[in-house]
Parts: C-alpha cells; structure tokens; sequence
C-alpha cells in the first residue's frame, strides 16, 4: 500500500540539522511555537525581575515622609495627597490612618473624603476612613 508519505518524492540532501528526512515532519506544529513563546516570555520577565532586584539602588525614601500638617486634616474625615497616592485619615480625635489613594476595585485614584468615607469617583465605590474596609 502507497501512503501519500511514500507518493511524494522526498530529496533528503537538503534537510536541516537534526530534522528527519521528510519536510513535513521539521515544520513548528502551533503548540509547539506557542510553548515556545510562553518559554521565550517568562525567561524575559524573569531577567527584567532580577536585574531590577540587583540594581543595588535603595529606595529613595525610608521611614517617615512628612505629607502636611495634622491640624489639616479633619477629625471624622480626611486629605488625599493625590502626588504621593496617599489617603490620610482621622477617624477619631488623635488617631491618624494612612491608606492607598488607589481604589481596589478599577485601580483609578480616590477623589473625596465625606461622611466617614473615602469615595472613588469611579464606580462610586466606598471605603471606611477607619480601618479601609469596603463600604459600598
């Protein structure tokens, strides 16, 4: 019996290294060439993570950052340092908190404290001036 392997006149002078002697058979299936890639990608990132490890910088800020005053921010409310993406809040008399200005939900900055609560202007999300938690 013929196949259509057997059929097709192969010249087998002319393969590259290390592939057999039918063309077909040296041809990158798409799985292959995907695993390829995702091989390809994760080495980049992983050398792009090491070398911004081993840059040997140290941050450029350590310990305290003075953002204001705390006669600024109100008991009850709070000031959002827009340039440092930092919500600082007085939830009681004397007890100052400090959160991310990035809202946990779609990642756009938090634009207001009211009413005890830190707003995202995005999807109108809501969070506690005293511990951060989501409200609404």
């Amino acid at each position: 019996m013929t196949t259509a392997r057997d059929a097709v006149p192969v010249e087998t002078t002319g393969s590259p290294a290390g592939c057999p002697a039918h063309p077909l058979d040296c041809q990158l299936s798409r799985r292959r060439l995907i695993r390829n890639a995702a091989v390809a990608g994760t080495a980049v990132a992983a050398g792009a993570a090491l070398a911004a490890c081993g840059s040997g910088q140290a941050p450029t800020t350590t310990g305290r950052v003075t953002l204001g005053k705390t006669s600024t921010i109100p008991v009850g409310g709070g000031v959002i340092f827009a340039q440092q993406d930092v919500v600082v809040t007085q939830p009681a008399a004397g007890t100052f908190k400090a959160f991310s200005a990035t809202c946990t939900h779609l990642g756009c900055q938090v634009n207001a404290v009211a009413n005890g609560l830190i707003q995202c202007p995005c999807h109108g999300s809501m969070y506690s001036i005293a511990d951060g938690s989501v409200k609404a």
